[in-house]
């Protein structure tokens, strides 16, 4: 059974190297043969992640993309990140894409907002419903939440399941040895665009806190350099460093503010961190308050008093913060693994390529 993945990045992109290519090893045990054509390459993320903005011509990678629809073996199924050609409106997409394939869509975020609320009317108007389209042309929907699964839904998707973003338990193990009282980090891992919007601010709110603790922020991929300022400490992301960097932390962060794009983040963070034996503390906003038991593996912190209280809290009691790591651990053991979602992912690709979905 051939399937051609329609990937939005290469593996060093988190969206596509956990939505999807995590899958591989597992749908290959069952039997689908999987073609990887990624949109953009590492040298695109590598200057997007720098700060410096996109200065590589788009169109290449439209051509690469579209060359990508139009070639490879006879196939069963196209697997899609999102949307083949971003930018393009849902006809001129459909015409490259191969007739009579069925399509499995895949959303890890509201991507939709992108256009449907965008600045410029004629974005809006062009491209505002691209997405609730390609979700209705879609044989079926996999969503990381309710929130996006409640748009295909409304697009007319004819089958849509929610599938959350998940860890491999046999990378993600618990930190080994016990809690350093003397060096306590505070940690939270992303990008630069995403620590400068979300986190950043967290920061500045608990640096007192931090301060009175002597602890530290440890911010995995908020800059392309390692440095220290102060309470901050800054570390470059890399997929061989991300566990080892979530283990050397003590509570884990996921802020978000309460917007229609934040709505339909998959809390792909807070799984991390509870993976790796964490207590957390996150903003209850979207699926955040599905992921977090407040008060049994963490708290949902609401304002900055309530940020600063739930830090308190952690920061002082290293049985608490045992405690909630362990709850937390066995939660992604028992919901949020490969283990367990890599054989259900097998089937409903199976099924629509043979015509039952």
């Amino acid at each position: 059974m051939n399937i051609l993945l329609l990937s939005r990045y290469t593996r060093m992109g988190a969206s596509s190297r956990l939505r999807t290519m995590q899958y591989l090893p597992a749908l290959a045990r069952e039997g689908l043969n999987v073609q990887v054509a990624p949109f953009f390459d590492d040298a695109h993320l590598r200057v997007l992640y720098s700060g410096q903005g996109v200065r590589r011509s788009i169109s290449r990678y439209m051509l690469q993309r579209i060359g990508q629809m139009r070639q490879g073996p006879a196939l069963d199924l196209i697997w899609l990140e999102k949307e083949a050609l971003p930018w393009v409106p849902w006809l001129v997409e459909r015409a490259f894409l191969p007739r009579g394939v069925p399509i499995v869509s895949d959303y890890d975020d509201a991507i939709f907002h992108r256009y449907d609320k965008h600045r410029l009317g004629a974005v809006r108007g062009v491209l505002g419903g691209k997405i609730g389209r390609v979700m209705a042309a879609s044989a079926l929907v996999t969503v990381g939440n309710s929130y996006l699964g409640n748009h295909a839904r409304r697009a007319g998707a004819a089958r849509v399941e929610t599938v959350p973003t998940v860890v491999d338990l046999e990378a993600y193990q618990v930190r080994p040895g016990s809690v350093d009282e003397n060096a306590q980090r505070i940690g939270w891992i992303g990008t630069p665009q995403t620590w400068h919007e979300l986190a950043h601010p967290i920061h500045d709110i608990l640096n007192p806190l931090l301060e009175e603790h002597r602890a530290l922020f440890r911010a995995v991929g908020a800059g392309m350099q390692p440095e220290v300022r102060g309470t901050l400490e800054v570390l470059p992301w890399s997929e061989e460093a991300e566990v080892a960097l979530i283990q050397s932390m003590d509570i884990g962060v996921m802020p978000l503010p309460d917007t229609p794009w934040a709505r339909g983040k998959c809390g792909y963070k807070l799984i991390q961190y509870m993976a790796c034996g964490l207590p957390v503390v996150a903003s209850p906003v979207g699926v955040n308050r599905d992921i977090v038991e407040h008060g049994v593996n963490g708290f949902l912190a609401a304002s900055e008093d309530g940020w600063r209280e739930a830090i308190e809290t952690l920061l002082g009691n290293a049985d608490l913060r045992r405690r909630m790591g362990a709850a937390g651990r066995r939660r992604v053991e028992e919901q949020y693994s490969l283990q367990v979602w890599g054989p259900r992912v097998a089937q409903m690709l199976r099924e629509v390529a043979e015509g039952n979905g």
